[in-house]
């Protein structure tokens, strides 16, 4: 399942790359085109480290904390090299440093940043380091160092914004009689067992593991042969098992699974950013045109003496004016995606549909009886037709305007919804993942 995962996303975000790059060779010369091409450049480049990044098989994991949590003592126990820089100073780590985690068990790369403690770095520089970071990354660890504190669970619930699976790593724990660190571990465990509201940090009580890093040292007795006796004061080793295993656990059964899904999130916001632009920058022009289509479909419809023909063409005018609004945009649609997307539209907005369907078949059929009648009685005849035809008109008018602001709103979602869009690959690969993974509890955050 994981190399289907890994496979869908490397086409989808082919595609992606394909679209955009004919799209800036061939540049259009509407209004504001210049300005959207200038972009579509940087857009272009995102969607290629994406690809890059999936093409390599590098795993991302993050390393976040308050200061002197032991973040990056947790990264040396786990790699079993003291890599990074620790110390009893704050702040050892002044800006973000990536090692790389040989695992014989997976043949996927895997790379830990570690981060400058986020109560170190200021306001906005935290933020957007935090922001920057956690994007990159395919899964975050977050280390404490006894009970969480206020400043460390808001942090939690900023870091959630990135729609990363995460694991809480209660570090330090030898500091703490084995009564002391049970309590707090199960208080931990307790407090992310009901992660409901949102805006709340949500972690399952299997994600908090207990390591000890860096151990105080601790005094040994040395007896020497000519029978004195020292006292030594020695290291042990970081106590990082419980934590490794379970990081091998995840890179085994959901590595490339993680990899697929956060090059996917990183490419639907990226076609989604180029639409939001597109629509921007043609918002007047946009409206001019579904008006026009709004008065077409009425003035048809109205004069239309057939009424299933007035059903058949009002469709037929909506899908032309979807792939005339995608084409005003510079996205690509085929009439199947236009159908789909109406369809869509229709759906989803069940008084529309009913609305539309119902008054065109009572009022067409009435408007059909009309002119039947016109030939025998004139006066009254032209008089019924064209009382439904303008009432038929106006509705079908106004249920025209309707859906084409609707496609507007799924337009702004980019190509994101095709068969092999993004958005579409993540829903079905979130849908397939067992309860006990940790992509899982991505489906309350991503919407699965």
């Amino acid at each position: 399942m994981q190399d289907t995962h890994f496979q869908r996303a490397r086409a989808s975000l082919r595609q992606a790359i394909g679209r955009y790059t004919q799209k800036a060779r061939s540049p259009r010369r509407g209004a504001g085109d210049v300005e959207l091409q200038a972009s579509l450049k940087t857009d272009l480049n995102q969607l290629s480290a994406a690809l890059d990044k999936l093409n390599c098989s590098l795993l991302r994991i993050a390393v976040f904390g308050l200061v002197s949590r032991g973040k990056s003592a947790v990264i040396n126990g786990l790699i079993g090299q003291k890599l990074l820089p620790t110390g009893p100073i704050n702040g050892v780590t002044q800006y973000p440093r990536s090692v790389y985690w040989a695992l014989p068990e997976s043949d996927l790369r895997v790379e830990l940043i570690d981060t400058p403690g986020l109560d170190e770095v200021g306001g906005q520089t935290r933020a957007e380091m935090a922001r920057d970071v956690a994007n990159q990354a395919d899964l975050i660890l977050f280390v404490i160092a006894g009970d969480i504190t206020r400043t460390e669970y808001q942090a939690l619930a900023e870091l959630q914004a990135a729609h990363k699976p995460m694991l809480l790593v209660f570090n330090k724990a030898d500091l703490y009689p084995d009564q002391d660190r049970d309590a707090i571990y199960q208080k931990l465990r307790i407090l992310f067992a009901e992660g409901g509201d949102r805006g709340r940090p949500f972690l399952m009580p299997e994600d908090v593991v207990r390591v000890s890093a860096e151990p105080a040292p601790v005094q040994v007795r040395v007896e020497w042969p000519d029978g004195s006796v020292t006292h030594e004061w020695e290291s042990p080793p970081p106590q990082v098992e419980e934590l490794r295993a379970l990081l091998v656990d995840i890179i085994q059964k959901e590595g490339k699974s993680l990899l697929a899904l956060n090059a996917l999130r990183q490419a639907r916001e990226t076609e989604q950013g180029i639409a939001r632009k597109a629509l921007k920058l043609n918002q007047e022009q946009a409206e001019e045109l579904i008006w026009k289509f709004a008065k077409w479909k009425a003035i048809a419809i109205g004069v239309n003496p057939i009424a299933i023909l007035d059903l058949a063409g009002g469709a037929v005018t909506d899908l032309v004016m979807i792939r005339n609004l995608a084409k005003l945009y510079g996205l690509p649609m085929t009439s199947f995606e236009a159908g789909k997307l109406l369809q869509a539209i229709l759906w989803s907005s069940g008084s529309l549909l009913l609305g539309e369907v119902g008054s065109g078949l009572l009022l067409g059929a009435g408007k059909s009886a009309s002119a039947v009648g016109a030939m025998f009685d004139s006066v009254g005849g032209l008089m019924a037709y064209g009382s439904a035809a303008v009432a038929q008109g106006a509705i079908a008018g106004y249920g025209s305007y309707r859906v084409g602001k609707a496609a507007q709103a799924y337009l702004e979602r980019g190509c994101t919804w095709g068969p092999d869009g993004p958005n579409t690959v993540i829903q079905d690969i979130l849908s397939q993942v067992d309860e006990d993974t940790v992509m899982y509890r991505l489906q309350r955050e991503l919407g699965g």
